[in-house]
């Protein structure tokens, strides 16, 4: 009985060291999403602006100004880029994305060798490098928890130039959309070839030093790389609400864990002190029987 209470004893005390560090990473991620959130809304002010005035000169330009992110042409080969996380303890933030990704190649049918699949992550890195798809980049794109422009510039600009080149005819992006703390969606877009661009056209009449077609050669592809610079800012508020549910449960599920363990603990001491009472009070009984 001594070794049981011993062993009982060593699980609450190991269940209530997870829980600390649940409880604390619960903290920290409570932190970053509230941080990310911030960041994130902000730059969809900014992006409303870019997309409507990029969608204005557009239509200035007219039916005469095309541009290789914007005509059709049959589609060959498709890109995939996954967002995904680092790191794990995120509940099932990426293996939401590797479920949309499966269902979109079983459902269309598609062939693994026309299909590229690219991952912002080292999740997602390292699934597409076990599944033997054909990967866009060698290495994996890391993204910190504050996210830098930079960080995907050289990815979003090796996509733009494939497809100009016509190495892939279609962008699709798979991501976690951030609804709320509570919430996150897996959703998907399709980027190139551009279809539409969302806002409303400004009234502003712009004047162009170098040209309407000139400006808007230099403004679609950086068009895309903000497009992909804020998707990567919501799917990182994602992550950061997921990890913080994810650890806020488990903190709740190692709480329950202790009170189970404490109360196997309380009778089973209870058992020993009552067995210790009788062997007690029978040997004063033989000894005063006697």
């Amino acid at each position: 009985m001594a070794n049981s209470l011993r062993e009982v004893k060593t699980r609450i005390d190991s269940t209530k060291s997870t829980s600390q560090i649940t409880k604390a990473m619960y903290m920290v991620s409570q932190s970053k999403v509230k941080r990310a959130e911030r960041t994130y809304k902000n730059y969809q002010s900014f992006m409303e602006n870019i997309a409507s005035m990029t969608k204005s000169i557009v239509a200035k330009a007219g039916s005469d100004y095309t541009h290789p992110l914007m005509s059709d042409r049959p589609i060959k080969n498709i890109c995939y880029l996954l967002i995904t996380s680092d790191k794990g303890l995120a509940g099932a933030y990426n293996a939401n994305v590797f479920k949309a990704l499966e269902a979109e190649l079983s459902n269309n049918g598609l062939s693994l060798d026309n299909v590229k699949v690219s991952a912002v992550g080292r999740r997602g890195y390292s699934y597409i490098k076990r599944k033997g798809y054909n990967t866009f980049n060698d290495k994996p794109v890391l993204v910190r928890d504050d996210v830098m422009f930079n960080d995907i510039v050289p990815l979003a600009e090796g996509i733009i130039k494939d497809y100009i080149d016509k190495k892939i005819d279609k962008l699709v992006i798979i991501y976690n959309n951030y609804v709320n703390t509570l919430t996150q969606e897996t959703r998907q877009i399709q980027l190139l070839p551009i279809k539409e661009i969302n806002g409303e056209i400004n009234p502003v009449d712009y004047e162009y030093e170098s040209g309407i077609s000139r400006t808007l050669d230099m403004m679609l592809p950086q068009y895309i790389e903000d497009i992909i610079y804020g998707v990567i800012l919501d799917a990182k508020t994602s992550e950061h609400a997921a990890r913080m549910n994810a650890m806020r449960s488990a903190t709740d599920n190692a709480d329950q864990v202790i009170g189970k363990l404490q109360l196997l603990y309380n009778r089973a001491r209870q058992n020993v002190i009552t067995n210790e009472l009788i062997d007690i009070i029978g040997g004063a009984n033989a000894i005063g029987g006697e």
